[in-house]
């Protein structure tokens, strides 16, 4: 039997994975910070490994999933989320027999860095906004013409964002948290996640925000843009890029798509793939992906906790509790219930941690997997 490693299992996405390997006949395996999480409930992981945190000891980190892929023979490693950009530099440390569904590192880390993918795309003509490093002369002089948007190079779920009109000054830059200047476009944000081999995207979901929890999608819904897709395949056969691969787009006045960053990793979109095909797709790249019959989909839990508090806080009570209602969650399967039934308990490390900050749980559910610095430096895109 072969085994898969997949480098974190508290989030859904790591249980569609799991749930997708096992029933390609995987052993899979999961190595997470966290003693407790969602996909370790689930009685398709065969083990569960707890690993130092990558964002406080990034190589005691490396070296601990180097071991894991000796001592348990390990045929492919499959990266989740934020952690991708650490996972990046296994490549070349690698056993001949093993696989990592991951760009090299050099990659990632430009496609993660937000002023490097802006500068990069420009560069291949793609439409994405302007964007120059925060305390440039050329970020002063956008912010003087219209809104922009800061925000922080390597933050992921909103965190650092700011948006600020014109006429407001900018922050002051600072060495040690470099961000970005990005051309504000003020209209509707749709996102992407696309499994891709070698340039060629094996599938591409876009999808929208039904329910927000701060600046995180739990609730979210399908939707068909060809400008997007065709963006997607642009970048993908740009890059030769193999693994996932994920945009976040803001639609202009004219309903044209702008990519205002690149997540190179899954997003929520990923649960829109057909499940039995996902772990095939992965492995095969002629293998068909098709999309679940859902157009619209939930996390239960975060859904139901927005749900509660709008009715302290106001905004959409009855929309939301209509979503919560008639949609379905991402997490219940009748095969394998413990996840969901012990979501709670299994996510209370970020719940805490989330309390303690008065943050919202997508804010703080990578903090201790995330990127740092270090890695590709922001340059202005196209001017």
């Amino acid at each position: 039997m072969s085994t898969v490693l997949l480098t974190l299992g508290r989030l859904p996405k790591a249980l569609d994975l799991a749930r997708a390997f096992h029933a390609a006949g995987w052993r899979v395996l999961v190595a997470e910070p966290f003693r407790k999480h969602l996909a370790g409930a689930s009685n398709t992981v065969a083990r569960s490994i707890v690993v130092p945190a990558p964002a406080e000891d990034r190589e005691a980190y490396l070296a601990a999933l180097l071991g894991i892929i000796a001592e348990e023979g390990v045929d492919l490693v499959v990266p989740v989320s934020e952690e991708v950009v650490h996972v990046a530099a296994l490549h070349g440390r690698l056993p001949y027999r093993t696989r990592l569904f991951a760009m090299p590192a050099d990659a990632v880390l430009t496609a993660h860095d937000k002023g490097a993918f802006a500068a990069q795309a420009a560069r291949w003509g793609l439409a994405v906004p302007l964007t120059h490093p925060l305390g440039s002369q050329a970020a002063g002089e956008l912010a003087a013409r219209q809104d922009v948007v800061v925000k922080p190079l390597h933050a992921c779920s909103g965190r650092g964002v700011r948006v600020i009109r014109l006429g407001e000054p900018l922050p002051a830059a600072d060495p040690d948290a470099p961000a970005i200047v990005q051309a504000r476009i003020a209209g509707p944000e749709r996102s992407t996640c696309s499994l891709v081999h070698a340039g060629v995207v094996s599938g591409t979901v876009v999808y929208q925000g039904l329910m927000q929890s701060g600046s995180v999608s739990i609730a979210f819904e399908r939707v068909e843009d060809p400008l997007i897709d065709a963006f997607v395949r642009d970048y993908a056969a740009a890059t030769g890029w193999t693994g996932f691969l994920s945009f976040d787009f803001m639609l202009d006045g004219q309903g044209r798509p702008w990519a205002i960053e690149c997540n190179p990793r899954t997003t929520s979109g990923l649960h829109f793939f057909e499940r039995d095909d996902l772990a095939r797709a992965v492995l095969d790249p002629a293998h068909p992906l098709r999309f679940r019959p859902e157009r619209r989909l939930q996390q239960f839990y975060s859904c139901l906790t927005e749900t509660q508090l709008s009715v302290f806080r106001g905004g959409g009570f009855g929309r939301k509790l209509r979503t919560l209602a008639t949609t379905r969650d991402v997490t219940w399967s009748a095969r394998d219930p413990r996840p969901f039934l012990t979501m709670t308990a299994t996510s209370w490390p970020i719940i805490r941690e989330a309390m303690a900050r008065r943050a919202t749980f997508g804010e703080v559910a990578t903090l201790d997997v995330g990127w740092r610095g270090g890695g590709a430096t922001a340059a202005s895109a196209a001017p």
